[in-house]
């Protein structure tokens, strides 16, 4: 069985910075893509930024420039650094991973932006 277990969401005012993190645990033989994802009130869920083996990364329009996405192969972690938050940001955070040729989700992390 393989889990994904995110940290680091919280309330953080607009213009600040928070660093989540997801360790990924159980049988793994390989990990391919990994990525985060959030999901605001009402909306759906939202690729926010995804990363390969290889480290290439691919990002959502609206976090270009601001998240930055990075991965320890080592360890089976992903991290996503947010910077310059802006309250549109807030939503539940959810890891994603392709782990032994199958796809897991985290639990969720609230980030919360206030104005």
């Amino acid at each position: 069985q393989v889990q994904l277990v995110e940290s680091g969401g919280g309330l953080v005012q607009a213009g600040g910075s928070l660093r989540l993190s997801c360790a990924a645990s159980g049988t793994i033989f390989s990990i391919n893509v990994m990525g985060w994802y959030r999901q605001a009130p009402g909306k759906q869920r939202d690729l926010v930024a995804s990363i390969t083996s290889g480290a290439y990364t691919n990002y959502a329009d609206s976090v270009k420039g601001r998240f930055t996405i990075s991965r320890d192969n080592a360890k089976n972690l992903v991290y996503l650094q947010m910077d310059s938050l802006k309250p549109e940001d807030t939503a539940v955070y959810y890891c994603n991973a392709r782990v032994n040729y199958l796809y897991y989700w985290g639990q969720g992390t609230q980030v919360t932006v206030s104005s």
